[in-house]
């Protein structure tokens, strides 16, 4: 699967609404944060933005790194996220020390927590 352009957060509303009305999901290293969009954009598919701060992850190499793994860690399991939701993803410093199976793993949990699959 793709991750498009119109999946991905740019707006700081977005993120701000995210992050005040949001539920929160803590992974040990990076958070998941989600929100529901207005029924309007109930059917559009999930929407993500990912952030990784200076304190949390460390320089711009190690920050660059979080970003893209996460990005990815998205793109191949997008399907457990249910259209109409936005997503944060918040890198910690643990994140780039794990190997990517690990990485999928601690998502795809998150994911089926959060997200339950409907009977």
């Amino acid at each position: 699967m793709h991750f498009c352009a119109d999946q991905r957060l740019r707006r700081q509303l977005d993120f701000q609404r995210i992050r005040t009305e949001g539920r929160r999901f803590d992974c040990g290293s990076f958070v998941l944060q989600h929100v529901r969009r207005e029924p309007e954009h109930a059917v559009e598919p999930a929407r993500l933005g990912v952030v990784a701060s200076i304190a949390a992850v460390g320089n711009a190499i190690q920050r660059a790194r979080a970003k893209r793994r996460l990005r990815e860690v998205f793109r191949r399991h997008q399907e457990l996220v249910p259209p109409g939701h936005d997503l944060l993803l918040v890198a910690r410093r643990a994140l780039n020390r794990l190997e990517f199976r690990e990485l999928e793993r601690k998502f795809t949990d998150a994911c089926r927590h959060v997200f339950p699959p409907a009977p």
